[in-house]
């Protein structure tokens, strides 16, 4: 994926603030080509304090007066829709859209279209598009913010990029290694003496408690630094639990 190669394209866009919205969507996940097809307050101080630290997109965001201005150096294009349309058009999510858009973007230019706040793309603007891009809301409210719309496309594009980057376990990074099985077994072996010397556990009707703690443990997975911690907890438990008695006696 070249990201230089994607553009953005806000299509007679109602709302400043939308437009620094999208701005800082596009930079949080790499992308800085913004075009702006006649939007209607612009440029606007709400547009840069709602860019955030993404002003320097909206400094070189390209304002033209109509789309074919802002795409028609363009070989792949994608509009958004949350429409059906009485013609069938190639219709993706933005997940597997994502991988059209990389794979063009390589050695073409793309263009994203996202259109009005109140009424999308027209139909004339969605059939100048190859690909229509349609992101699966809940039926029981639809209704996406536009910066909303550019920051779900934006991240799955980013996703692209990463993803090899990223790590495929929770704990790669884990600053200590995962105690041993002997380990585990003799913390298991020191925890139900303690619990019998703070007659929390009687030897004579244990029940289930061992092999419950066994499987609470066993789920937690501790480390070795982790074991260490409880073995001292236990540790002082039996002696306090040692003096007391002999102080009774």
């Amino acid at each position: 994926m070249n990201p230089d190669n994607i553009r953005i394209v806000l299509v007679n866009t109602d709302h400043p603030g939308n437009i620094g919205a999208t701005a800082r969507a596009m930079k949080n996940m790499g992308l800085k080509r913004l075009y702006l097809v006649e939007p209607q307050q612009y440029p606007a101080p709400e547009a840069v304090w709602r860019s955030a630290s993404a002003a320097d997109v909206l400094e070189s965001a390209v304002v033209v007066d109509t789309l074919d201005e802002a795409i028609g150096d363009c070989q792949f294009i994608v509009g958004t829709s949350a429409r059906e349309r009485r013609i069938p058009w190639p219709l993706l999510d933005p997940r597997r859209c994502a991988g059209q858009v990389a794979a063009n973007s390589a050695e073409q230019q793309v263009a994203i279209l996202f259109g009005r706040e109140d009424s999308g793309l027209t139909n004339e603007e969605l059939q100048a598009c190859n690909l229509h891009l349609h992101v699966p809301t809940s039926p029981d409210y639809a209704s996406l913010n536009l910066a909303m719309a550019v920051q779900i496309v934006c991240y799955e594009l980013r996703m692209l990029q990463v993803s090899q980057e990223l790590p495929a376990e929770a704990d790669h990074q884990w600053d200590a290694p995962f105690s041993t099985r002997e380990n585990m077994e003799r913390f298991y072996v020191h925890l139900e003496e303690t619990l019998t010397d703070i007659e929390f556990l009687n030897p004579a009707a244990p029940r289930q408690l061992m092999p419950r703690l066994r499987r609470l443990y066993g789920r937690v997975r501790l480390d070795e630094m982790e074991l260490n911690i409880l073995r001292g907890i236990l540790k002082e438990t039996q002696k306090w639990a040692r003096q007391a008695k002999g102080s009774s006696r």
